[in-house]
């Protein structure tokens, strides 16, 4: 197994862990990454880049092209929650006042989606791209799967 490949893979009995599949050279990416692993309630979501094997494999598994690293995708207990619904149930798990951006699915999907969709495609003008992955600190390091290499 690589180094930086899959610890766990999706089919081991940690893949029941939530998970949360990120662009690994993005970032904004990153840093909601680490945003989240400092506010987590517990420390239980595993972060997985879109451009590991797993993270490909999660993808496309849940019908998400993983070249296309515009989306969001969350999966909890088996249930793949895209976009907004995957930033509201990934707020959801945070301590508050974090968790309080949960409630924003009180506004309509629609709505929500859109301004999703307006962050996603600027988040590189908004923090920048760069061609290798964050390092997360040791404590973190076993559940953040970082990507590949750079094809």
């Amino acid at each position: 197994m690589r180094p930086n490949g899959p610890e766990h893979p999706p089919t081991s009995p940690r893949g029941s862990a939530p998970v949360w599949l990120y662009d690994g050279y993005c970032i904004f990416c990153s840093r909601w990454v680490l945003f989240v692993l400092r506010r987590e309630k517990a420390p239980l979501i595993r972060f997985v880049a879109f451009q590991s094997d797993e993270g490909r494999l999660l993808a496309e598994r849940h019908g998400i092209d993983p070249d296309d690293t515009d989306s969001f995708l969350f999966i909890d207990g088996g249930k793949a929650l895209v976009k907004s619904d995957g930033v509201a149930a990934v707020c959801a798990r945070l301590r508050r006042p974090w968790s309080f951006a949960a409630f924003m699915t009180v506004f309509p999907r629609s709505l929500r989606d859109w301004v999703y969709d307006r962050i996603a495609r600027n988040r590189h003008l908004l923090a920048g791209k760069r061609d290798f992955c964050m390092a997360p600190p040791p404590e973190w390091r076993a559940r953040v799967v970082a990507p590949e290499s750079r094809p």
